[in-house]
């Protein structure tokens, strides 16, 4: 999926979970930034167009280690032992990145470094996706209004 989907549907569960967030600014920014950290990994993403990123680019493959709840496993005990204030938003993110993109035809291996992956029907900046950004982005926008006025 496109970075644009990715922030609309954790910004949707960021908004939902937000009651139950002690830091909630820390919340907000570490799950948008973790929910697309793991397309660091592509010279096509945003993130990884950055030349900086080449590097990490040569030893990891696309949809590869990034992607996989294997590795979100090992940060997040990482997180939660020296980072907590984050680890809530960082794991939020970051797993509802897999969740989608698991979703696209190119799917991801949840559990690398085995082979098996999973996928699902979504082509990558095609209608389906769109029409998923615009349905999240209404969901975010009615969210948004309903912490500010009283209409719902």
């Amino acid at each position: 999926m496109l970075i644009y989907t990715h922030l609309a549907i954790t910004l949707f569960f960021v908004l939902l979970l937000m009651p139950f967030a002690e830091y909630k600014i820390v919340f907000l920014i570490s799950a948008l930034i973790s929910s697309i950290l793991p397309d660091i990994d592509s010279k096509f993403s945003t993130l990884g167009k950055k030349k900086i990123l080449r590097i990490l680019q040569f030893f990891v493959r696309h949809r590869g280690i990034l992607h996989s709840f294997s590795f979100l496993f090992l940060i997040s005990l990482f997180l939660i032992l020296f980072y907590q204030k984050i680890a809530f938003g960082f794991v939020l993110g970051y797993g509802l990145h897999l969740i989608a993109d698991g979703f696209t035809k190119n799917g991801i291996k949840p559990l690398y470094p085995f082979k098996r992956k999973i996928r699902g029907i979504i082509r990558t900046g095609g209608k389906l996706e769109t029409m998923i950004f615009v349905v999240f982005l209404i969901a975010d926008l009615f969210l948004v209004l309903r912490f500010f006025v009283d209409i719902f």
